[in-house]
């Protein structure tokens, strides 16, 4: 990215305010994007355990498989789930709050005993899958922004203040070529001038 600047005082100040502003901001970003590379890892990590929870659950519930077939069709259903906003590291994320189900009237007297408990199971192997799909999107949310930071920490580090202090090099360079030049400018014409004066004092005096 070029810089883009004057040779002069007011470029050079804006330059350096500039560069201050990056250097101040770089620790946190960096800070923020190893917060968020732990979150994204946290959020992974617990959304590939409650998959692994609703495996074991269901291998836990195989020796029931064949009773699933006395369950009537559309007994229990999910109508809604209820989301609430957490910010992790600074960046809103989704978390699971609350499932509403409609679960259809039955006969307790007519049904079989593990009837209720069946319609629990359920409940429960759901919130396990939506949980974790929850957290899928938790941790690719925090990963969008990772990504983001990182790649602000790239252009400031690699890009944006290597480039500003170029830029205050050549201005700091020119303008101390340009104070040695005014300098041996004035020195000449102060000689110059002083040759001049005695010029005329030897011309007035004879």
């Amino acid at each position: 990215m070029a810089i883009k600047f004057q040779y002069n005082k007011t470029s050079l100040n804006n330059l350096n305010k500039q560069l201050k502003m990056r250097k101040n901001a770089l620790p946190t970003l960096k800070n923020k994007e190893s917060a968020l590379r732990l979150e994204v890892r946290k959020a992974k990590e617990y959304s590939e355990k409650l998959i692994e929870d609703l495996d074991a659950s269901l291998k836990r519930y195989d020796s029931l498989a064949a009773l699933w077939n006395e369950f009537e069709p559309g007994l229990i259903t999910i109508t809604d789930v209820d989301l609430v906003t957490v910010k992790v590291a600074g960046v809103k994320t989704p978390e699971l709050k609350d499932i509403h189900y409609q679960i259809n009237d039955f006969n307790a007297f007519s049904k079989p005993a593990w009837y209720a408990d069946g319609v629990a199971i359920l409940k429960e192997l759901s919130k396990l899958g939506i949980e974790s799909e929850v957290y899928k999107e938790k941790a690719r949310i925090l990963d969008f922004q990772r990504k983001k930071t990182t790649q602000k920490v790239n252009l400031y580090e690699k890009v944006q203040i290597p480039g500003y202090q170029e830029a205050i090099r050549k201005i700091k360079r020119y303008m101390e070529d340009e104070e040695n030049l005014s300098k041996a400018a004035s020195k000449i014409v102060k000689s110059r001038h002083a040759a001049e004066e005695e010029e005329e004092e030897k011309n007035n005096g004879r």
